[in-house]
């Protein structure tokens, strides 16, 4: 199964997140023709300001039974529970729905490959790129 990652640097998210939070596991929500299985904020801390705090890159993770995609849902200071407040924000204004549908649009524009670099595979997954 293909993963693809929608960040400017995909460098910024080569290890284990910092924090994660899940919005939806273990479901079997439909979207254009995807069986959404697991959605997940993913927090990576990428350096810390004295006055201005932590600089955070959140993602959202989408796993479907066609491919999974990381994109990126948000980035700057924004302080010490940034993470927990994105989920809020999402969990209360109906913005799960909005983000799984984004991230199946970009994940079916990205599996068309038109676009796409591999920059690693293996006999049994490829990860995809866009350029």
């Amino acid at each position: 199964m293909a993963k693809i990652i929608e960040v400017a640097d995909p460098h910024r998210i080569d290890r284990v997140p910092d924090k994660t939070i899940a919005l939806m596991s273990s479901g079997k929500f439909i979207e254009r023709g995807h069986v959404v299985q697991n959605v997940s904020l993913n927090l990576y801390v990428q350096k810390k300001d004295e006055n201005l705090g932590p600089y955070s890159l959140i993602t959202a993770l989408v796993e479907t039974d066609k491919g999974i995609i990381e994109m990126t849902y948000d980035e700057g200071y924004r302080g010490e529970h940034a993470l927990e407040e994105a989920t809020a924000f999402l969990t209360s204004h109906l913005g799960i729905s909005g983000l799984i549908l984004r991230s199946i649009i970009q994940l079916d524009q990205s599996m068309s490959k038109n676009n796409l670099w591999i920059l690693e595979s293996d006999d049994t997954e490829e990860d995809y790129y866009e350029i």
